[in-house]
């Protein structure tokens, strides 16, 4: 019994930072198929991860008209993508004020 439970602790174990970023971005890539720009937010939440991605939606020409997006991906404590949505489209060049 006590084999199950150090699986069961080890299993509900949080990823560290450098993992879940990741998991995060490879996850999202492999559903979207695309590569991920960068992380721009990442942060523990009681039961996971949640991460704020950012993907090139449309590459135009010159570069700064390309559409970006920011999804936020959610992981479990293991780093499995749970969900995912898009919650800011901008383009490239645009700067936030």
């Amino acid at each position: 019994m006590a084999t199950t439970d150090s699986k069961d602790s080890e299993s509900r174990e949080r990823l560290d930072v450098p993992t879940a970023m990741r998991r995060a971005a490879d996850q999202l890539a492999e559903l979207l198929q695309c590569e991920p720009s960068s992380v721009s937010a990442l942060k523990a939440v009681d039961d996971g991860w949640s991460a704020d991605i950012e993907v090139v939606e449309l590459e135009k020409v010159p570069d700064t008209a390309s559409v970006m997006a920011t999804y936020r991906v959610s992981l479990d404590l293991q780093g499995q993508l749970v969900g995912y949505e898009r919650i800011r489209r901008y383009a490239k060049g645009q700067i936030d004020r």
